[in-house]
């Protein structure tokens, strides 16, 4: 099971991925926006989504968990 956590504060932009979608690696899971940059949230490993914690719109925090993929 992998945590895919947060690397800096920023914004949730957008949500690409819904619990139960299968990704391969290095697929997005969301992309954060910070400095008006957009961030894509990648997967390292193939893997089904188990959750996403949070929602656009949300701001997160350098380390906040974003979503679970096994």
């Amino acid at each position: 099971m992998a945590e895919i956590r947060a690397e800096l504060v920023a914004n949730v932009w957008k949500v690409t991925a819904s619990s139960g979608a299968t990704l391969r690696a290095g697929e997005p899971v969301l992309i954060l926006e910070s400095m008006k940059m957009e961030i894509p949230v990648l997967t390292e490993d193939p893997g089904i989504v188990r959750s996403i914690r949070v929602a656009e719109g949300d701001v997160v925090q350098e380390g906040e968990l974003l979503a679970v993929v096994e």
